[in-house]
């Protein structure tokens, strides 16, 4: 795989006149000026004008007032927005998703001030073509976030409080990736709610409904996928924070009729997969056992959690050199009912491939530990401080450099803090969490957390999926954004034991991830820009890099 250094050639513009017919996502207009006298004359000075914002902005001591702000911002001055997201990306990114991302779904009915993306009910069932033609810049479109906001983060459903999702995660296509905001549509579906605090609220948004049968989901989504691929038939399609069930089902459904991906499935586990490659090397260092000894034990089974041990199944055969079987075997599951086996009765669809057969039905964590002997514990459960002492300390005792990643999100609902995890571990733990954790002190040094956030992937695979034009997303193609984004380190980053590389680069990482994509994209054949197969390494990194869109100021 020799597109995985991508990240490391040198740049070089190419000449070819073969690649001009393509669009540039840069094409979107420079902000313009009302007419002379009409604003205060100081204000034509954009460099006075950033930092009066990023006043105004830290001026808010409430996280979720600063999303608002921004929120605001972007409405009235989009380039201010995105200039100062991409320049203060650590700082920022968690204001406008996790964490705040939650507090602002929660708060969405009764914040509301202007309509943003396109809602689509199931009242609009059998017309769905004629509501999505209502969107002003039908021709621009190039990328969605779909939710139906029945599963947000760990705070179950939202109904239509979802679309900040949408929203968000949309902002970060723009910010990390240089995807033209004009070209980014966020989309909520309204099929009810079984939220009787939200049904209550005379606030709420959304239609006052219990959720639909999924024989009528099924009728509504077939129907809107189909709508579409004929309004926007360029438009690559992200579903988003669906329940579990609905999560795998859709995306099984419609993956190859449609250029499309889950990253609640996809996204997550290609994250933590990269994370987890340079996190097995340390642990494997320290401990001086082969990468094949690794044991990767799961709390939680809900989509995300699922989708991350089908990713880390790549672990195991592209390194470890396993077959796919002696991968499966290295992982396990728990649920609310313990260690997931396959004698158990009325066990969920989802839960069967990593159902063991050769278990003892444990139920208490740290008795799983003691029998599974894992060298990573990993969270997607949403249960706050699951990870306690004593779980850290069987976890220590068992590994020289413990592997931790308690990736629920937001922070109050993450298995472990950060700072709980270092202490209890002796300072020897190598951990990512799904939100951000500031740096700890311990034993004079400074522990610096890894965040296993999905923005490190899925800006550069939807940038990289655009550019080529892809009829569809392969399982390969996010195992190449994972692979590039774990090769994305620098020799600074390697050195200070980090396994995710600085927020701060995330533009020059998704050029990365982008062009890695692009090149699995022709390798599996689904790739509609034939022209890009003739550049070089180079070529096509620096190509990738010319189609961003940057804000003007």
């Amino acid at each position: 795989m020799h597109w995985l250094n991508i990240v490391h050639l040198a740049q070089r513009r190419p000449s070819s006149p073969s690649y001009a017919n393509v669009p540039p996502l840069d094409a979107h207009p420079a902000p313009s000026r009302p007419a002379h006298g009409l604003e205060p004359p100081a204000l034509a000075n954009p460099g006075v004008h950033y930092q009066r914002c990023l006043a105004q902005l830290r001026s808010k001591d409430k996280a979720i007032e600063r999303n608002i702000y921004l929120q605001q911002l972007k409405h009235a001055d989009e380039h201010m927005f995105y200039k100062l997201v991409v320049e203060n990306m650590a700082e920022l990114t968690p204001l406008i998703y996790t964490p705040t991302v939650g507090d602002a779904c929660l708060q969405f009915s009764a914040n509301y001030r202007r309509p943003e993306g396109m809602f689509i009910s199931i009242k609009d069932k059998g017309k769905i073509g004629q509501v999505l033609r209502n969107w002003p810049r039908r021709e621009d479109a190039r990328i969605s976030v779909v939710t139906d906001g029945s599963r947000i983060l760990g705070l179950g459903d939202l109904g239509v409080n979802g679309m900040p999702i949408s929203i968000g995660k949309l902002s970060l296509y723009v910010a990390g990736a240089g995807i033209r905001p004009a070209s980014t549509l966020p989309i909520c579906l309204d099929l009810g709610t079984n939220n009787t605090k939200f049904l209550e609220d005379p606030l709420y948004l959304g239609l006052r409904q219990k959720r639909v049968s999924d024989k009528e989901m099924d009728e509504f989504m077939d129907e809107f996928m189909r709508e579409m691929r004929a309004t926007f038939p360029k438009l690559l399609i992200q579903f988003e924070d669906f329940s579990t069930d609905h999560a795998f089902h859709y995306l099984d459904r419609f993956r190859h009729q449609y250029p499309l991906f889950n990253d609640d499935i996809q996204g997550t586990g290609a994250v933590v997969l990269s994370g987890f490659l340079n996190a097995a090397q340390l642990s494997s260092e320290a401990s001086g056992r082969p990468l094949s000894d690794h044991r990767i034990l799961f709390l939680g089974s809900g989509s995300a959690g699922v989708g991350v041990g089908m990713q880390l199944m790549s672990f195991f055969t592209l390194v470890a050199g396993l077959s796919p079987e002696e991968a499966r075997s290295r992982i396990y599951y728990i649920d609310s009912q313990g260690l997931i086996t396959a004698d158990r009765p009325g066990l969920a669809e989802h839960k069967k491939f990593f159902a063991r057969t050769d278990c003892p039905p444990l139920k208490d964590l740290v008795d799983i530990i003691g029998y599974v002997k894992p060298t990573a514990l990993l969270g997607l459960s949403t249960i706050k401080n699951a990870f306690t002492r004593d779980v850290i300390e069987a976890m220590t005792a068992l590994n020289e450099r413990p592997i931790v990643f308690p990736l629920s999100n937001p922070v109050a609902l993450s298995e472990c803090e950060f700072g709980d995890a270092v202490s209890w571990s002796g300072g020897r733990v190598i951990f990512a969490s799904g939100s951000p954790f500031a740096p700890v002190t311990y034993g004079g040094q400074e522990h610096v957390a890894g965040q296993g956030n999905n923005m490190y992937v899925f800006p550069g695979l939807g940038l990289g999926a655009i550019l080529a034009r892809v009829s569809s997303i392969t399982d390969s193609m996010v195992e190449a954004a994972s692979l590039a984004l774990a090769h994305s380190l620098t020799p600074d980053e390697r050195a200070a034991g980090l396994i995710y590389p600085r927020l701060e680069r995330i533009r020059e990482i998704s050029v990365g991830i982008a062009a890695g994509v692009v090149r699995e994209a022709q390798k599996r054949g689904v790739d509609g820009h034939k022209a890009l197969r003739a550049m070089s390494e180079p070529e096509l990194r620096t190509w990738v890099e010319g189609k961003m869109w940057s804000p003007m100021i």
